[in-house]
């Protein structure tokens, strides 16, 4: 039976309704203080058997507490932020227009009041694979002393990397992630806080910068940097229509004519990018001394925050021409090389002494001279995971020589470089009190990157097909367990574990944390390393370690884990009215959220090489995980002053965690001389 017009009608209009995302809640006050006294079982255990007070009695005292926060302060807190029963407006979330967390906290608590430098500390970093259309001599050939260093191959890969991402944020939301669903309405949000954003730094904390209209003309232009120069280049016309690629490659060419020009004529530049690698207090300083120069800087300033993202196009290939840096080599590691591909991470993550940068930049395109590529991004405007998803995208389909006007880019120079239109340059006005900051700020620049230890580790022994069907196991959460069993071989001891869980289901919500060290993941690491544990009773414990991970990531996904609600309690408590809990001033409350091993997984990524982000602690681990159906990747990074760290070290332990994992599930045996892994 046909329904009636109006049926028809309501029918329509809710087909055609757009989704929404439900808001972020806020937990359950009494499932959040049980599942976080739940949580340190294991610490208590580890600092019994280390001869501490008994685990029990340890916890029945901060079960106490539990109890007298959640009936007093507690209960209050919980009202201030979440107000079920209070006026409207008086309440955190009720008072919040989407997201009680995320409109409020996160972003200056996880990020805008941290002061230390951008540079490796908060940045996240991306090695791209290799552009199978260049040819193999340009991988392997050093710069001319000509045209700044830059190559043409470099200059080609640089637009057809920047078109791909140009047409992939037009695209989103006709054909990629349309907002018909909820991920994509989620994506189509998250993607949108790449491009043309920048942090501004501030006193005490920083801010982001306001995204511009799309007909304000910064909004057109990417940030080109050469040098240590900065440049301006449209890449969409007055209409809003992205330009060709061969027109975005002449324009990046005549900037590299220009720089090239200029070094000739004796030029140099006073490179201020430095400056945004440095200590955030020391760079807000500078900033507001640069801007009462010259209402020019001021300019330079705006279009670089309201540009679409960077590109930086370096006038070396770290580790390959070995004269071309301070880390001189005995000889250049081959090309795909293990040495190689940790130069290139490198050169991403900070180049050889963070120049030619805007670490502030919400995205960057780096390429070197021989047209190795990369990504990095300010970590603040939204997770790693995002800008993977677009860099996926840039990389999967190689340089279409058809969309150029030339097949194969000429040299420089070349005629067809000159009288070009539609860049400028971003000069800035600087005196000797500047040019004394920036010689300053790389000395600190250098002794950070000389102190990363940073390696990519590419097991290749087995991934995510046979974790699945053969061990029949999560392989994310089979991943942590190993990382587990790696940091109790390599330390004799365990730590507080970070690993990121998306609240993608939520509006505006970003993360929380999944809590990996558990009473059965320390069960099942100690079985390891007991002789007497059979091994079903090892299996066994595996099996329910990787059952009580997984549900820990449910609950964070969902809205249902601790550490953002406890972090929202602490900040409305009123400490000028005398409001204290011994929950809180409980050293093991801070203990437990030392993160000492600090985890993120990305997709399976078969187009990147590596990517990494910084620990920390200067004592522990940041790790970015890539699991492939047959190949899993670990970015891992921590400090050479730290004698207790040791990146080389942790790869081997990780390695033989994977291998006594796969003997331990295998159905068959496997031989003592199988390889187990490569570096590369």
């Amino acid at each position: 039976m046909a329904p009636s017009a109006p049926s028809r009608r309501a029918y329509s209009a809710a087909a055609n309704r757009l989704p929404t995302l439900p808001r972020l809640p806020v937990p359950d006050l009494h499932q959040t203080l049980s599942k976080y006294l739940r949580s340190l079982v294991p610490v208590l255990q580890e600092d019994e058997a280390r001869g501490g007070a008994p685990w029990r009695s340890a916890l029945q005292e901060r079960q106490r507490w539990a109890v007298e926060f959640e009936g007093g302060l507690g209960a209050r807190c919980q009202e201030r932020l979440h107000g079920k029963f209070c006026e409207k407006k008086k309440a955190l979330d009720r008072s919040s227009p989407r997201n009680w967390l995320d409109d409020n906290i996160w972003l200056k608590k996880a990020y805008h009041e941290w002061r230390l430098p951008l540079l490796i500390h908060s940045n996240w970093w991306l090695a791209f694979f290799n552009d199978d259309r260049i040819p193999e001599h340009a991988l392997r050939q050093p710069p001319s002393s000509e045209s700044a260093q830059i190559t043409p191959w470099q200059v080609r890969r640089a637009a057809w990397l920047t078109f791909r991402h140009l047409e992939f944020r037009d695209g989103l939301a006709r054909r990629i992630y349309p907002n018909t669903s909820r991920t994509g309405l989620w994506f189509q949000e998250a993607v949108a806080k790449i491009f043309n954003t920048c942090r501004i730094p501030q006193p005490h904390c920083d801010s982001l910068s306001p995204q511009p209209p799309s007909h304000v003309p910064n909004a057109r232009k990417i940030l080109v940097m050469v040098n240590d120069w900065t440049y301006a280049a449209e890449v969409y016309d007055e209409n809003r229509r992205p330009l060709p690629v061969h027109d975005i490659e002449q324009r990046l060419r005549s900037v590299v004519h220009d720089v090239t020009q200029r070094i000739q004529a004796g030029e140099s530049a006073v490179p201020v990018g430095i400056l945004s690698a440095d200590h955030r207090d020391n760079w807000t300083e500078n900033l507001r001394y640069l801007l009462s120069l010259s209402p020019t800087n001021l300019k330079t300033l705006q279009v670089i925050q309201q540009s679409i993202l960077a590109v930086c196009l370096d006038s070396h290939t770290l580790g390959l021409h070995p004269h071309t840096h301070s880390q001189t080599l005995r000889s250049a590691p081959a090309v795909n090389s293990p040495a190689e591909i940790d130069c290139h991470l490198h050169n991403i993550r900070s180049s050889i002494n963070a120049r030619n940068r805007w670490f502030d930049k919400g995205y960057t395109i780096i390429i070197e001279t021989n047209s190795r590529a990369g990504a990095m991004g300010e970590h603040s405007p939204c997770d790693a995971l995002v800008p993977s998803i677009v860099a996926d995208y840039a990389v999967t389909q190689s340089i279409v020589p058809e969309m150029f006007s030339l097949s194969e880019p000429p040299s420089f120079p070349s005629d067809r470089d000159l009288n070009v239109t539609g860049w400028e340059r971003l000069d800035w006005v600087t005196d000797a009190h500047i040019e004394a900051e920036c010689v300053a700020a790389e000395s600190r620049a250098q002794s950070l990157i000389a102190d990363s230890d940073d390696s990519v580790l590419w097991f290749s022994d087995y991934g995510a097909d046979w974790i699945k069907s053969i061990a029949g196991l999560s392989p994310d959460a089979y991943v942590q367990m190993a990382l587990q069993l790696a940091w109790y071989r390599s330390r004799g001891g365990f730590t507080a574990t970070y690993e990121t869980a998306l609240t993608r289901a939520f509006d505006k919500a970003r993360t929380e944390t999944i809590r990996t060290l558990s009473e059965d993941s320390r069960a099942w690491v100690l079985s390891m390393t007991d002789a007497t544990a059979t091994v079903a009773t090892r299996l066994a414990l595996l099996r329910r370690a990787i059952k009580t991970h997984n549900s820990l990531t449910r609950e964070a996904a969902t809205g249902r884990g601790i550490d953002r609600h406890l972090l929202g309690l602490r900040l409305m408590m009123r400490p000028d009215a005398g409001e204290r809990a011994a929950l809180f001033d409980d050293p093991l409350f801070e203990r437990s959220q030392e993160w000492k091993l600090s985890t993120s997984a990305l997709s399976a990524g078969p187009l990147f090489r590596g990517t990494g982000f910084g620990a920390p602690y200067h004592d522990g681990y940041g790790i970015n995980y890539l699991c492939g159906p047959d190949l899993i990747k670990f970015g891992i990074e921590s400090k050479f002053s730290c004698a207790e760290t040791s990146t080389r070290t942790f790869q081997n332990a990780i390695a033989s965690a994977l291998r006594e994992m796969r003997q331990l599930c295998s159905p068959e045996p496997i031989r003592r001389d199988a390889p187990a892994v490569a570096r590369l």
